[in-house]
């Protein structure tokens, strides 16, 4: 079995608020987590309402596999419309036994 994990660190820079952060992030973890069958969740940055952490996890059989989910929900949250910056991102697969 192996577990691929992505962190992604995200910008916001149009948005005002906390409550506006929120309402980005639910938009991108409910589009990303359907169209990809993923767990996402934002995990750090939670005060800053212009930056934002999430991780997301991908589990399957196959690292090749793994790590095409993982890079096609990075290269989709940089082509849609969310109004964020991807500042830095980082995948890392894991073999379990």
């Amino acid at each position: 079995m192996n577990v691929g994990v992505c962190k992604i660190s995200l910008r916001l820079p149009e948005n005002q608020s906390l409550k506006g952060k929120r309402r980005v992030l639910k938009s991108i973890t409910t589009r990303v987590g359907n169209q990809f069958n993923v767990s996402v969740a934002e995990v750090g940055d939670h005060d800053l309402w212009q930056l934002a952490t999430l991780g997301i996890c991908c589990v399957s059989n196959n690292k090749r596999y793994t790590n095409e989910v993982l890079s096609k929900v990075v290269n989709f949250i940089a082509g849609s419309r969310f109004d964020v910056e991807i500042l830095n991102y980082e995948i890392e697969i894991l073999s379990v036994l």
